[in-house]
């Protein structure tokens, strides 16, 4: 028997999983998800996982046969990886429900090239992941062995599917590039989104220095082309180049609010657009600087300025201009062409478009600038709307070379399960880990096929630690979502993770005698970034979240004050360290909550492929943590809000925050509403949006809307960069 020969009608796992959405004398039959999860192991794996004599034998024929790369292996002594092994085994991993080993086999597990049989288990996958990461280093290969298995860290999809296989894609996750103004920067562009997607991960593309349609060239009105027709080109690119057929390339295009083609921009996702214009696939993104909700505010009409005639007055691309500072003096200046629209329209086509699409997400890049603790001005983000730091801009000249190689962005990601790290035997040794298996991503990955990307990389050794099963934290203690206990338990445990994540990176910098290049002139370098920790205690407040950290070492204003001094001394090896992006199928696999977001519902129904309806109990549902798991679509998206902003003071990048709204709101829900419809209208939005700026928030990734139909509407899944 092989995996080809497998008759689904004879499998019993698919009918028992359906089971757990059949209620039985009015509960939920959540027993049937462990039959199901028994059954699919009985039935499905175990008769077709390929055996093997000795770990020596297996490690011989999956480099023979072309599985696994010889190098990394080779680093080891076979005495060391059947040790490593040893200790896997001793730890008794299970999955903690059908859906968890039904997406790994799925998806993550090699097979033979025929599909008829698995070569490696879940156990193989994360002691390849151990050895691949840890590069040689027997200590640090144990450690990740260890978070892995026992589930406190996630590398992202590219980097956990990919580590160690000889046939593979990339291990990093997203890319951010900008044009400048001119057509070699443009063809520049378009071939870095081919090259980038095929290497695999979602590219965000910033075209705000680009010149507005209609503005001349060379003095010729009325000449220029505009941002529609590269975004057309840019989705054709992401179109053909499909990361070898694994996956469709995807990709996002942010625009500067006060640019003038930014009408058109956002006509380009509407339903009716001519077939000229519209995206159907590309993903849209506004940079929005504070000036922006000041004119909203006071009801005033809204410049949008030239990027041409603002780059020759001011000296410097468009991006990098400060508009909130710089915009009376703009209007004034009569060599800056510019047009006005009333910036309250531009506000209700946002909310409008966001209806009906789920775009534009929002990056506020006044809020995100004020805490970049990075020399140079963030100026775009990525895919999911996570990734925020500063780039430089290009020059090319007429041979397409480099006459000034800007710094671009790559990013790899992994993610901290939350509720299996409050259970770790030691936080900070964790996080050691799980910073130094990043760094080793950004180290090793080939990038030059975009020089700017290779040179922002190799420059900043940027990672994105982030975080999973928030709301699954919360219910299994009973905090409902968003109250005083889960605001208190989320500052308390990102200020945590941040401090052992600085520490970590000083190590590595210390170890190697090297920072990121920038690290002077940064605010760790001169003190003032750990300001806030030295004047404000970060600490558990509520008798539940003090309880919780019992055991962890969770930093005093004295630890913190000994970190600076030590930071200051020893450098830090990565310029950025966090980043909270969204999480797909690797949730499923650790049995935990997505992100940071509440549930959708507490069985949620997946459509799988042609095998139909799969069906998931949110993790720890029962009788006792059944009133704490309550639907993002019926939560105040303020509470959301707040958690978020809770976590951001500690996140050095920007969090994948989605906005869930029902169609007809629940009565109550906000209470504006109170004497209006109960339909969900563009107010709803634009009020909502102003709330996340008035907390701080530095990005809004989509809006999500469940219609009356039962349908979402505004879905994107991200499946290019999700983790």
């Amino acid at each position: 028997m092989s995996l080809l020969d497998l008759d689904l009608s004879e499998v019993t796992y698919f009918d028992l999983n359906n089971e757990v959405n059949i209620p039985k004398n009015g509960q939920i039959q959540l027993e049937k998800d462990q039959e199901a999860l028994e059954a699919f192991m009985k039935e499905n794996v175990e008769p077709n996982l390929k055996k093997f004599d000795s770990l020596k034998e297996r490690f011989d024929w999956m480099i023979e046969n072309d599985f696994l790369e010889k190098a990394f292996v080779e680093m080891y002594d076979m005495t060391f990886i059947e040790k490593l092994y040893a200790f896997l085994e001793e730890q008794n991993f299970q999955f903690a429900s059908f859906m968890a080993a039904f997406k790994f086999y799925n998806q993550y597990a090699q097979k033979t090239n025929d599909k008829a049989y698995y070569v490696e288990s879940y156990l193989d996958r994360v002691a390849v992941n151990a050895l691949f990461y840890a590069n040689g280093d027997e200590d640090l290969a144990m450690s990740l062995a260890n978070e892995m298995i026992h589930q406190r860290y996630q590398p992202a999809t590219p980097s956990f599917l990919n580590a160690g296989r000889a046939r593979r894609g990339e291990l990093v996750s997203c890319f951010v590039l900008q044009s400048t103004d001119n057509m070699n920067s443009i063809g520049r562009i378009i071939n870095s989104a081919l090259q980038l997607s095929k290497m695999g991960g979602g590219v965000g593309i910033n075209l705000s220095n680009v010149r507005e349609a209609g503005a001349p060239v060379m003095g010729i009105e009325n000449s220029a082309g505009g941002i529609v027709p590269i975004m057309k080109l840019l989705e054709d690119s992401f179109t053909f180049s499909s990361q070898v057929g694994a996956r469709q390339g995807a990709g996002v295009v942010y625009l500067n609010i006060f640019h003038p083609d930014l009408m058109t921009f956002m006509a380009t996702k509407k339903e009716n657009a001519d077939e000229k214009v519209r995206v159907k696939t590309l993903s849209l993104g506004l940079v929005v600087p504070d000036k922006f909700y000041e004119l909203i505010k006071n009801n005033e009409q809204m410049a949008l300025f030239s990027p041409d005639d603002v780059e020759r007055e001011y000296g410097v691309p468009f991006n990098y201009v400060d508009i909130t500072a710089e915009y009376d003096n703009m209007v004034a200046n009569d060599n800056i062409r510019k047009k006005y629209v009333a910036a309250r329209n531009v506000e209700e086509e946002i909310s409008k478009l966001q209806q009906e699409s789920g775009y534009p997400y929002i990056m506020n890049v006044d809020t995100v600038n004020a805490a970049n603790p990075v020399p140079g001005k963030v100026v775009s983000s990525n895919l999911c709307s996570e990734i925020l730091q500063a780039q430089k801009p290009s020059m090319l000249n007429d041979e397409q070379e480099y006459t000034t190689l800007g710094e671009d962005i790559s990013c790899n990601l992994g993610s901290i399960n939350i509720v299996n790290m409050m259970k770790g035997e030691d936080f900070g040794a964790s996080v050691e880990a799980m910073i130094r298996a990043l760094s080793f991503v950004s180290d090793n990955s080939n990038l030059n096929v975009v020089p700017s990307v290779q040179n922002g990389n190799q420059k900043k050794h940027a990672v994105g630690l982030g975080a999973m099963g928030l709301a699954a934290m919360f219910a299994q203690n009973q905090m409902m979502y968003g109250d005083e206990e889960a605001l208190d338990f989320t500052s308390t445990f990102f200020s945590t993770l941040n401090y052992y994540s600085i520490k970590a990176s000083m190590h590595i910098a210390e170890d190697r005698g090297t920072s990121f290049e920038g690290f002077e002139e940064s605010t760790y370098a001169d003190g003032t970034y750990f300001d806030k920790y030295l004047t404000e205690d970060f600490g558990p407040q509520t008798d539940k979240v003090k309880a919780l950290f019992e055991n962890i070492a969770v930093p005093s204003k004295a630890d913190w004050e000994e970190l600076k001094a030590q930071v200051k001394e020893n450098g830090m090896y990565n310029a950025y360290r966090h980043a909270i992006a969204p999480t797909g199928s690797i949730s499923y696999v650790n049995n935990t909550t997505a992100s940071l977001h509440p549930i959708i519902n507490r069985i949620e129904e997946r459509q799988e492929g042609m095998i139909g309806k799969v069906y998931y109990p949110a993790p720890g549902l029962s009788n006792e943590t059944l009133p704490y798991y309550q639907s993002a679509y019926d939560t105040d998206m303020r509470k959301v809000v707040d958690v978020y902003a809770a976590a951001q003071p500690h996140i050095d990048q920007g969090m994948s925050l989605t906005y869930f709204m029902r169609s007809t709101l629940p009565e109550g829900l906000y209470e504006w509403k109170n004497g209006r419809t109960e339909k969900m209208t563009t107010r709803d939005l634009s009020i909502l949006r102003n709330y996340a700026f008035k907390k701080g928030i530095k990005t809004i990734y989509y809006v999500r809307t469940f219609t009356d139909d039962n349908q979402e509407a505004g879905v994107n899944e991200c499946e290019s960069c999700s983790i």
